[in-house]
């Protein structure tokens, strides 16, 4: 697997700041934000210097930009605001090619009007599953349209709130574009050892024919979200379980400061040497 980290964990508003900061900490590859170029993450435009300038600091620096994220609340209560986000995935999913990567990462919403990542009762809704197909057919056309892949992760907080939940979404948009990001952190907040490696286990067999990339973040024991390593989530578990299936991509940490990044990098680098998956 080839560790990572979110390119928007350092500080900086251009390509070649963030990317030699990803490469002093000891990562290898990074989920990239147009932020750090100074723009929205979800902007109107992008310039094609831009894009030019991710991919003079890829060859600089010889980090791979592996994803880019292009999360926005795909069933927001106002189709307006979908309409926008759709609008602004398509400029990302064009820019693409020109950021060296061919996978843009979703959020697949909840009806929460004010934060894409907090549950929303609603969330369950027919109508809510309903608003989500609309969408994410949307976004399939225009993947396809870009020859890139979408990334969408269940999350407890969003429509897709399972594993089983993500495949009902593959089968029913039956598009081959549309992909997982695996973060075991998001399938569980509190829960026992065994709990955890059942939920953990399921999703990976579940969904390993569309596992693009993992993420690695943690919990605490009472469930709040917590860098890796310094939680409750069993590594050598997950990371095991994935490398049997054949995985061989992106392992993205996340969800912490600057100034762990180099440890994250030690303690996952040492998991991934233990199971001989890691490069």
């Amino acid at each position: 697997m080839q560790l990572g980290i979110f390119a928007k964990t350092f500080e900086g508003t251009d390509a070649a700041t963030v990317l030699a900061a990803v490469k002093a900490a000891g990562y290898g590859a990074t989920q990239f934000n147009m932020a750090c170029l100074g723009l929205p993450s979800m902007p109107d435009a992008i310039a094609p210097e831009a894009a030019a300038s991710v991919t003079a600091a890829v060859r600089e620096t010889g980090i791979a930009v592996v994803a880019v994220s292009g999360t926005y609340n795909m069933i927001h209560p106002d189709p307006a605001v979908r309409a926008t986000g759709l609008a602004r995935l398509e400029v990302l999913a064009a820019a693409s090619a020109g950021l060296g990567t061919g996978l843009v990462t979703l959020c697949t919403g909840t009806r929460d009007a004010h934060d894409q990542w907090r549950h929303h009762p609603d969330n369950a809704s027919p109508e809510a599953w309903r608003d989500l197909l609309v969408e994410m057919t949307k976004a399939a056309a225009i993947a396809e349209r870009y020859g890139i892949d979408l990334g969408i992760e269940p999350e407890l907080a969003n429509v897709v709130s399972s594993a089983p939940l993500a495949r009902r979404l593959i089968d029913e948009v039956a598009s081959p574009r549309l992909k997982i990001v695996l973060d075991p952190a998001n399938l569980f907040e509190v829960a026992s050892r065994a709990e955890q490696q059942r939920l953990v286990a399921g999703a990976i067999d579940l969904l390993a024919d569309r596992i693009a990339m993992g993420h690695a973040k943690d919990r605490g024991p009472e469930g709040d979200f917590r860098t890796a390593g310094t939680g409750v989530l069993d590594y050598d578990f997950y990371l095991t379980r994935l490398a049997a299936t054949g995985f061989d991509g992106p392992l993205i940490t996340h969800g912490l400061a600057a100034h762990e990044a180099a440890g994250v990098a030690a303690f996952l680098s040492a998991k991934l040497a233990a199971i001989g998956a890691g490069r």
